[in-house]
């Protein structure tokens, strides 16, 4: 990218101000590319940067098209952001801290420049945020701290930041489902796919507490022992949506529980007629052996959708 930016600002620091032009090397293909400048514009959000003119050209050229490896935009924004915010520090000679203090949106100018994404006065925290890392990593103390080590060290030196983000985060639709077989192991399928973040340790551990709320003498860690997922496709998961958005994991996992409830349902009444003619505690396996020798036939399969 090449970035070209005008800022103007009061003596204080204050940014009120800002005229942003990108121009994107977006390859031979469109690709993902179309979908950087709404990343972009989200990272710069953190700030208020009073009259803000936005401006990014997605640019064909004779080169490999480009493509995006988790949050497309929001990366490229924040580095934008932060380089205008030091350069404005260095200007005034001012330590940069200030200046992102400063410039930090409040409620109120972020319900005037983004009433859709605002949310509700509770839901802004950043500010709080800002004020609470200074607060418990000792930030201000450790800085002066550096600058002491900085003053006696010629040639070594040491450094300290903290930069806020934001991220815009938007629930999807997601499908899942969970089995429960004759022997009594779970079966567990989500549309997600897994690609290091997590996705199946969450839905297995949801799964087993879930379930575990039968009480059935069984522990969740010795039902997590009994899941396993499976990667589903576009035709068992035909609702499935994308991968992304880091909401994935979430949706997925409150899909699963909203399959396990419907499951403990089902199950609790076969237990306490379990209970009433046996008169003892009844284990996991004996209850789903049960249920699958019944004449009317249970079934141990639920589908749920978490939107």
């Amino acid at each position: 990218m090449k970035v070209t930016y005008s800022v103007g600002f009061k003596s204080n620091g204050k940014i009120t101000a800002l005229d942003v032009e990108v121009l994107l090397d977006a390859g031979l293909t469109e690709d993902i590319s179309p979908l950087m400048p709404k990343g972009i514009q989200g990272a710069l959000m953190k700030y208020d940067w009073g009259a803000l003119s936005f401006n990014v050209k997605v640019c064909k050229t004779n080169t490999v098209s480009r493509t995006a490896l988790r949050a497309p935009g929001d990366v490229q924004g924040s580095y934008i952001g932060e380089a205008i915010i030091e350069k404005v520090a260095s200007y005034l000679s001012v330590d940069v801290d200030e200046i992102r203090k400063v410039n930090l949106h409040t409620y109120e100018s972020l319900r005037l420049f983004h009433s859709a994404k605002a949310g509700e006065f509770s839901e802004y925290t950043l500010p709080l945020l800002w004020d609470r890392i200074d607060e418990f990593s000792g930030f201000n103390k450790r800085r002066k701290v550096v600058e002491e080590f900085n003053a006696s060290n010629k040639w070594r030196k040491r450094g300290i930041s903290r930069v806020p983000a934001v991220y815009a985060v938007n629930m999807r639709s997601t499908p899942g489902r969970v089995s429960v077989l004759g022997d009594g192991s779970i079966v567990v399928e989500v549309q997600g796919i897994e690609i290091g973040q997590g996705l199946w340790t969450k839905v297995k551990q949801m799964a087993a507490y879930s379930l575990g709320l039968i009480q059935c003498g069984t522990t969740s860690d010795e039902l997590l022992k009994k899941i396993r997922v499976i990667q589903s496709d576009t035709l068992s998961m035909v609702q499935g949506s994308m991968t992304a958005g880091s909401t994935t994991s979430e949706a997925s996992s409150e899909a699963v529980r909203i399959c396990c409830d419907g499951l403990v349902e089902r199950l609790l009444p076969v237990k306490t007629a379990l209970v009433e003619q046996t008169g003892g505690p009844v284990t996991w396996d004996s209850l789903i052996s049960q249920v699958h020798t019944l004449e009317t036939f249970m079934l141990l399969m639920f589908s749920g959708n978490f939107e």
